[in-house]
């Protein structure tokens, strides 16, 4: 027994494995369709600086692009800014970038700013911003070389040069904020979303 009650399945304009993962265990069915878009000149653009209106414009703008391709669908567009202060960290470039993100987050809290929106036919229908704070241990230089060389090429996927469900895990002190938010998909609204909608059995 399945518990999707939609017609066709959900597109989500990505191609995370974190997010696939997500939806896959929740029993949600769907297909990833990348969306492809210049974050970086939608963003400045935009004029935004906020973490969330920033993470949140980009997730609307994702499955905005998807969706207007394939009409009648519902479409899960996801983003996720990482902010100390008021400084965005963008993904590193490579591994000398990484470092210094990693140096500059080292013994400090920053705030992770996971974003979701739902559009069909180019109409945003639900959307929905939630925060991790996260509190990295301080590192010195010969933990952070040692970080880079176990974690390898991985580093430049995310932004910040870690994946919490990874290696990544071993540079917290403490994390305060749901599982879902961190790994970039806030579920849980999404979830009352569609069984509001009627999508979803359970």
């Amino acid at each position: 027994m399945t518990i999707w009650r939609g017609q066709q399945p959900l597109i989500l304009a990505s191609q995370s494995a974190a997010r696939k993962t997500l939806l896959y265990n929740a029993g949600i069915s769907f297909e990833a369709l990348p969306a492809d878009i210049d974050e970086r000149e939608i963003q400045k653009a935009s004029g935004l600086t906020s973490p969330g209106e920033v993470a949140s414009l980009l997730a609307e703008r994702k499955a905005a692009f998807v969706s207007l391709r394939h009409p009648g669908r519902y479409v899960i567009g996801a983003d996720q800014t990482l902010a100390r202060g008021s400084h965005l960290f963008s993904k590193p470039a490579g591994r000398i970038e990484a470092a210094q993100q990693l140096r500059a987050l080292a013994g400090q809290t920053h705030e992770l700013h996971s974003a979701i929106a739902v559009v069909c036919d180019g109409a945003t229908l639900f959307s929905d911003v939630s925060v991790a704070h996260m509190t990295m241990r301080a590192l010195n230089d010969s933990a952070i070389e040692t970080y880079l060389d176990a974690a390898g090429d991985v580093v430049t996927s995310s932004v910040g040069a870690y994946q919490l469900e990874g290696l990544g895990v071993h540079l917290f002190e403490s994390i305060e904020g749901d599982h879902f938010t961190i790994l970039g998909l806030p579920l849980l609204p999404l979830l009352k979303f569609l069984r509001s909608d009627d999508m979803i059995a359970i």
